[in-house]
């Protein structure tokens, strides 16, 4: 089980963060939903070891993430809004930054890499590919350690309906198989997915379940 605790977070005096608290269980699915700028890709970019936070914890089986950065860079793999690939180079060389040969292989002939349609694209420069294949491409790299717990922010946002499909199959699969997610989302597709939901506001989590009222979420937020 992944627990974050107390998790706090100020920039200089505006506190962001005020004492996050919430779990994560294997094959779970929660969403964190927010106004911009409420603090949704702050915690996020704590969580994934891109900055650090005030006071908290965020363990996992017992294991503190937050002091063993090794153990987390294994099991805790981040997919930004802004995706962080080498534009000049093809789908396949960058993957090699992350895959091995014979793996990245496997992975496009029956794996992950294939279920997210990177083998449709492979030999594609990143400055000519859409931002779907960019999405993609970047979840797939993220994926590369095999991690326990994916941290998305805003993974679908601006996507066509077919990437969306490809990477909600994806996360239907690796849900299915006992790994945690948590996402950070406008999209009530994304919000349908998950299996709780809260709400970030004054820099702390409130418990939401949405029932397909839009205006009553738009409220909340």
């Amino acid at each position: 089980m992944t627990e974050i605790k107390n998790i706090h977070k100020s920039y200089g005096k505006k506190q962001v963060l005020a004492g996050v608290d919430f779990t994560v269980e294997p094959g779970e699915i929660v969403g964190i939903l927010g106004a911009n700028g409420s603090g949704k890709s702050t915690l996020l970019t704590i969580l994934a070891g891109l900055q650090k936070c005030d006071a908290g914890f965020f363990n996992m089986d017992g294991k503190n993430l937050l002091k063993d950065t090794k153990l987390r860079n294994q099991l805790v793999a981040y997919v930004p809004q802004e995706m962080p690939l080498i534009t000049e180079l093809t789908a396949w060389d960058n993957l090699r930054m992350w895959y091995s040969t014979d793996r990245l292989k496997r992975e496009l002939d029956s794996g992950v890499l294939k279920l997210l349609g990177i083998d449709q694209f492979i030999k594609v420069p990143v400055h000519q590919m859409s931002g779907g294949m960019k999405k993609r491409l970047c979840l797939a790299c993220a994926m590369n350690t095999s991690p326990k717990l994916m941290l998305l922010d805003e993974p679908t946002g601006s996507l066509d309906l077919v990437c969306k499909e490809k990477i909600y199959n994806y996360l239907e699969r690796y849900k299915n198989e006992d790994g945690s997610v948590i996402i950070a989302t406008h999209e009530v597709q994304e919000i349908e997915l998950c299996d709780k939901c809260y709400i970030l506001k004054d820099g702390r989590l409130v418990d939401y379940k949405y029932d397909g009222d839009i205006p009553h979420l738009i409220g909340r937020l």
